[in-house]
């Protein structure tokens, strides 16, 4: 019996694990989950799963909970140091790390320093610390394992590959929901269309991370952590239909693709059983329906975060760490009606501009740049807000 901890339990990827697990109540058991504040949600989950420990980044949402609960039934704990002990636990096998953003940080952090397998849907983590992050999976012999369905179609081609035969991975992305807005179209699109992402169903952030291509740049940034490789040795390539979801050429020339229908319990089930194969009662991929598969260069005029992505990872220190900020601020303020669609960028590269890139071989470092970056952001916001 292979012993859960999920970081994150709410969301869709907190969601669609759950929905695996359930499948499999003889291999898989839950032992921690961990949610920002839908205290509501997390006791459906605890009396559904009845796990040993619980937390809630928000006190009152966890006070509430307890309440809710009384004695004599789960732990609740509290705050980031309540999700940095649920991610700790002892007994956990496995620990998956969905929590979104830059606050999955310290919680990722403290089970990979526990010595636990730690299967990543969060990519902020290798984002910010990627060097820190890899650092510590080295000296306390942890495996990181990739949930997003580009790194996992990468992980799942190189097994049993060497490392010296890959001449480059290619990442595909769909394009998301404007691939074919113009610049007009895009400075009136609305929040709804922003987050109509055409193949997968996923949170508001990331719907609109898909939507400005930054997804698919923290993805190159991830990369280069999980495998070792250098930006120039990352392409990325538009194919809209979400059937193959990334390929890695080798040195000989032949490309290896990774292919299935856009559903993320595919790689979840994957990380869940590794490295083992569990059957899943999904529909197959027909490939004579789907009929044409397509691919294009990203159009990096309309799509500049990617290229600001690229140049992020090749400075590196901190620069990273101010990238996923300001993103971050800038997407929650367009969520929040505060600025428009277009304004997302420009308020990423004007943050990244102000910033004098240090270091980051150390967690205080990433973390004073992450401060740092959200209160120019938010700077550039007001700046935009107000224009």
């Amino acid at each position: 019996m292979k012993k859960i901890v999920i970081l994150g339990a709410t969301g869709s990827i907190g969601d669609n694990t759950l929905d695996i697990i359930s499948r499999f109540p003889d291999r898989l058991q839950i032992l921690g989950l961990t949610a920002n504040s839908h205290d509501v949600k997390l006791e459906k989950l605890i009396r559904t799963y009845a796990p040993k420990v619980v937390a809630l980044a928000d006190p009152k949402a966890a006070t509430a909970l307890e309440n809710r609960m009384g004695r004599g039934g789960v732990e609740v704990l509290a705050g980031i140091e309540g999700l940095v002990e649920v991610a700790r636990l002892a007994e956990a096998d496995l620990v998956i790390s969905a929590i979104v953003g830059a606050a999955g940080l310290l919680p990722t952090l403290a089970a990979i320093q526990a010595g636990k397998t730690v299967a990543l849907a969060n990519k902020e983590p290798l984002v910010m610390a990627g060097e820190i992050i890899k650092r510590e999976a080295e000296l306390n012999g942890v495996s990181l394992l990739p949930i997003d369905s580009e790194h996992s179609a990468i992980f799942q081609i190189l097994h049993g590959e060497r490392h010296e035969d890959i001449k480059r991975l290619i990442l595909t992305a769909s394009g998301g929901p404007l691939l074919r807005y113009s610049d007009e179209q895009k400075r009136g699109v609305s929040q709804k269309e922003a987050l109509a992402h055409p193949n997968w169903k996923m949170g508001p952030k990331i719907s609109i991370d898909s939507a400005t291509l930054m997804n698919k740049g923290l993805e190159i940034i991830e990369a280069r952590w999980l495998f070792d490789l250098p930006p120039d040795k990352i392409d990325v390539v538009i194919h809209p239909q979400s059937i193959i979801h990334s390929m890695v050429e080798f040195v000989d020339r032949s490309v290896v693709a990774q292919m299935g229908l856009p559903d993320m319990r595919t790689p979840i089930s994957y990380v869940l059983h590794y490295p083992e194969r569990a059957p899943l009662a999904l529909p197959s991929l027909d490939l004579a329906a789907v009929g044409t598969l397509t691919f294009e260069k990203p159009d990096l005029k309309a799509f500049p975060l990617l290229s600001t992505a690229y140049e992020t990872l090749k400075t590196g220190g901190t620069l990273p760490s101010v990238l996923n900020a300001a993103n971050e601020e800038a997407v929650d303020a367009f969520l929040n009606a505060q600025i428009g669609f277009s304004d997302i960028t420009p308020v990423i590269q004007r943050t990244l501009e102000a910033h004098s890139p240090q270091p980051a071989q150390a967690l205080e470092e990433v973390i004073e740049a992450d401060r740092w970056a959200r209160t120019e952001g938010r700077r550039w916001i007001r700046h935009y807000a107000n224009a």
